[in-house]
């Protein structure tokens, strides 16, 4: 399901227009983003989905073209 399929099956749903469904998805994104991106909250949906920042250790990698 793409962003567009998203916003429709929504509007469907809460028998809102794509548009208003649309401006709620976006501004969902935003917050989300906003919090995570402070990086000492996560936004939970119990039962559904947590968003976090988290930090992982820097690893070697090779470039396989060149071996490096």
């Amino acid at each position: 399901m793409n962003r567009s399929e998203l916003v429709a099956a929504l509007a469907d749903r809460a028998e809102v227009t794509r548009k208003d469904a649309d401006a709620v998805l976006a501004a969902f994104a935003e917050v989300v983003g906003e919090v995570v991106a402070k990086g000492d909250e996560k936004v939970t949906i119990p039962g559904f989905l947590t968003f976090e920042r988290t930090h992982r250790a820097a690893r070697t990698a090779r470039n396989p073209q060149t071996g490096e």
